[in-house]
């Protein structure tokens, strides 16, 4: 019979060690701490996303370009343009990461876009998602 063996990070059994740190940076201390590997792979995942690209010092690269598409109007092609993005971005900044599935929501009402984007770390038992909301 086969299984699948899932590898747990080891400082994740170590719960008195920070990970990495959380946003918002809003803490008396400045920053607060992470404590699980799931937490810092989604608050890099947001800082990521939040960084566009040529933004950071040293590294132009490193980012997406989702800002581009703030203010196109949002049809079928630019949805997918949005999805290509992510994934191309994602591959190539965080192989480990595997996206299950993106939806883009438009809301013409309230002027913005909802992007939903569930991942899962290859060979963990990590799974989650992420939204990430633009306001135009």
């Amino acid at each position: 019979m086969a299984f699948r063996v899932e590898r747990i990070s080891p400082i994740d059994l170590q719960p008195r060690k920070a990970v990495g740190v959380s946003v918002p940076f809003s803490s008396k201390a400045v920053f607060n701490s992470t404590y699980t590997t799931k937490d810092a792979l989604k608050n890099n995942l947001i800082n990521f996303f939040l960084t566009g690209r040529g933004e950071r010092f040293l590294n132009i690269n490193i980012g997406t370009g989702l800002r581009a598409f703030l203010f196109e109007q949002i049809t079928v092609d630019i949805e997918e343009q949005i999805k290509q993005e992510i994934r191309a971005s994602i591959k190539e900044w965080f192989p480990g990461v595997v996206i299950q599935n993106i939806v883009v929501q438009d809301l013409i009402d309230d002027n913005a876009v909802n992007i939903y984007i569930g991942y899962i770390l290859d060979q963990t038992n990590i799974q989650d998602q992420l939204v990430i909301n633009f306001q135009r």
